[in-house]
């Protein structure tokens, strides 16, 4: 009640006008068993005509003034509710739009959709109807209990003292329904999150034919709902009928006990009956309050959860009155940078970078090593747990968000598309960009001619967050997306990992034509994409291990020369779809060193090439391993099956290799390997293998040894 106040509060004046309506009609209602004393006593009795007729006319009034009253206080209540309902929900919606991503870490979509829904339903059915019921009985029962005591006290004491049976009862079994409405509301949560995974996830869902394992997940999750429902129902009706069965015990002790009165001529039979009337008044009041306390009690469980969101604090907050970054910047860097994203574990280690305005810089890495949080950090979606990340030595938490947002863009790999045109979705809200600035950005994007090729062309819908359109080109679409907006400081997570080598070095030759215009920030595995790059970090475990030109660390010899090394020796055609190996390239496998270039060769001419979808399983947990890959180019994720739950364990990307165990044992895959994106692969199948070792015997042996020493 305290918190449907505080949104009830601004409003005064309608709440005013409800709570002298509400008098009205109370006062009202309980006056009206009141006149039953006089219609028998002054009136049937004496048979007196005019008094029938000036009570008749006063109850008239009354009635009028009733109706009047009720339907004003309906008016008020209805312009303060929906205002108040109006503010909650705003209040939410706002506050989580300011948190950062820890928090939708927590929350999953489900979790907060059910808050919206049912939670904010809940307590709007509550703010409209519940409330402002409870307060009308309540008022009711304190004039009622008034009249009752100036009719006879003692027959008043007697019904109260046995009424406190109505609100004693139900404690027995509060706390189990608070327990069942809570159970009820998880259960809710768990079977949206259910369907939202099912939803985002079908692809991967059929192409790995896991319908039957969502069917027995969803089926034990509706069976729960009907479970926990059902717990729901019986503890809430046990609520009702407990105040029922104690005012029928009342009742018959107030008759019993009345008309011993009667009989004693302590009171009159009118006053009998006007106690009677007033008391089931007081009683249906007292039963209507009684049977509104499950209805608070869901609404009190929705109130807590909806106060869970709006109590948990952005762990990336905004200061008031932060000042503005302005329009340009000199310097961006890090200072001593130490993050985790759990207190285990940290993902950075006092890491120190500068970016200087204008330059074109890359950071470079081994899957995990750091560079992604790196690019987080300085694009402010995390702060660090020690030391500064600064903007011309200004520290980014001391400048506004709003600002800072304006001054950079950040178009990671994951792209989302809203659902609505691909104009809307190039311009969002600069809405002073015309047609001609909105087609040279999609062109230097490289995505205009896909556009022109849709029948509605830029005003086609994009559905399911982007899932009518290929990697490839929700990527482009952001990427166009970024310049639009004209930033200072541009910053790439991976943008070139779902597309063909083709479109790659459309891209590179589009940020190199932009290059000194723009300050250029890149995250990307694939070192061929950041070669003419001013400065390469390269990330180790946390930190940067190097950091120069493509050529000094190249010439080095350190981790950026070994990661070349990896990824250098491969042919892809440029549609992505074909691919081949250099023998030397394999002899960087340990399986493959010190054999003879000729053998390698030979080797090297017995992969097949493979291009990948988006998704697309390579190997599934539990089947037969029959062939060896290696990455050409694109990621995968390892996931194993931890109980029923899905657990990625590691990223693979260009140059790894896996399933080459399979060439040589029978045995069942210990993981799932699927494509992040568009990918190509070279495999070699046990087939292939087998004829290759009745040439080359000494490639079984070398296979043999390099897999016992993994294992051992």
């Amino acid at each position: 009640m305290r918190m449907i106040w505080r949104y009830m509060l601004p409003y005064k004046l309608m709440c005013g006008v409800f709570a002298v309506c509400i008098l009205v009609e109370v006062a009202y209602m309980a006056a009206a068993p009141l006149s039953l004393k006089f219609l028998v006593d002054e009136a049937f009795e004496p048979r007196d005509l005019q008094v029938f007729w000036i009570i008749l006319l006063v109850l008239l009034v009354g009635g009028i003034l009733n109706l009047s009253a009720g339907a004003l206080s309906e008016y008020a209540l209805g312009h303060v509710s929906g205002r108040a309902a109006r503010a909650m929900r705003n209040e939410l919606f706002t506050h989580i739009q300011k948190q950062s991503l820890p928090f939708y870490s927590r929350y999953r979509v489900g979790d907060l959709v059910t808050r919206f829904a049912s939670d904010m339903g809940g307590v709007e059915r509550v703010i409209r109807g519940t409330a402002p019921m409870f307060l009308k009985e309540l008022l009711s029962v304190l004039f009622g209990l008034t009249l009752l005591f100036l009719l006879d006290w003692q027959l008043t004491l007697l019904v109260l003292a046995c009424s406190t049976l109505m609100f004693i009862l139900p404690r027995f079994v509060q706390r189990r329904a608070e327990e069942a409405h809570a159970s009820y509301k998880e259960t809710q949560e768990r079977f949206s999150n259910t369907i939202d995974e099912m939803v985002k996830g079908h692809k991967t869902i059929k192409g790995l034919h896991q319908q039957q394992r969502f069917r027995i997940l969803a089926g034990g999750q509706i069976g729960e709902l009907f479970r926990s429902g059902l717990r729901l129902h019986m503890t809430s009706s046990l609520m009702e009928r407990l105040p029922l069965a104690a005012l029928l015990l009342v009742n018959g002790l107030m008759i019993g006990f009345g008309g011993w009165l009667i009989f004693q001529d302590a009171i009159t039979v009118g006053d009998f009956i006007a106690f009677f009337t007033l008391f089931m008044m007081v009683g249906q009041s007292g039963s209507n309050l009684a049977y509104l306390i499950p209805a608070l009690i869901e609404s009190s469980i929705s109130i807590r959860r909806i106060n869970e969101v709006l109590q948990y604090e952005p762990d990336v907050p905004e200061l008031p009155q932060a000042p503005d970054v302005g329009e340009t910047f000199q310097t961006l860097s890090m200072q001593g940078v130490s993050f985790g994203y759990t207190s285990e574990t940290l993902q950075l280690r006092e890491t120190s970078l500068q970016v200087a305005a204008g330059s074109y810089v890359a950071l470079v890495g081994p899957s995990g090593s750091g560079k992604s949080t790196a690019l987080q950090l300085l694009s402010r979606f995390y702060d660090p747990q020690q030391g500064r990340v600064l903007l011309d030595g200004r520290d980014l938490r001391e400048l506004s968000e709003a600002s800072f947002r304006r001054l950079a863009v950040l178009v990671t790999q994951e792209t989302f598309l809203f659902n609505t045109t691909i104009r809307d979705n190039l311009i969002l809200d600069r809405e002073s960009i015309d047609d001609e600035e909105m087609i040279e950005a999609a062109k230097a994007a490289r995505i205009h001619d896909a556009i022109m090729r849709r029948p509605d062309g830029y005003d086609t819908m994009i559905e399911h967050e982007g899932g009518s359109l290929s990697g490839g080109e929700r990527q482009r679409i952001a990427l166009a997306r970024a310049l639009i907006r004209q930033p200072a400081l541009l910053m790439l997570d991976e943008v070139t990992s779902a597309l063909d080598p083709a479109s790659e070095a459309e891209i590179n030759a589009l940020l190199e034509s932009i290059r000194g215009r723009h300050t250029i920030v890149s995250v990307t595995h694939r070192l061929a994409s950041v070669v003419r790059a001013d400065v390469i970090h390269v990330f180790h475990e946390g930190q940067i291990a190097e950091s120069g030109t493509h050529d000094a660390l190249v010439a080095k010899g350190g981790l950026y020369a070994e990661l070349w090394a990896k990824q250098h020796g491969f042919h892809i055609s440029s549609d992505g779809h074909n691919a081949r190996v250099d023998g030397q390239r394999l002899s960087r496998l340990p399986f493959f060193a010190d054999m003879d270039e000729s053998l390698l060769n030979d080797v090297a001419e017995r992969f097949e090439s493979r291009a990948c979808r988006e998704g697309e399983p390579i190997v599934v947990e539990g089947e037969e391993g029959d062939a060896f890959y290696m990455i050409v180019r694109g990621r995968f994720e390892v996931v194993k099956r931890i109980g029923t739950n899905d657990q990625r364990v590691a990223v693979l990307q260009d140059g790894d290799h896996f399933g080459e165990i399979a060439l040589l044992r029978d045995i069942p895959r210990t993981a799932t390997v699927r494509a992040l994106g568009a990918a190509t692969l070279l495999s070699m199948r046990r087939e292939s293998f087998e004829r290759l070792t009745l040439d080359y015997p000494q490639l079984k042996a070398a296979l043999e040894k390099s897999l016992e020493e993994r294992m051992s």
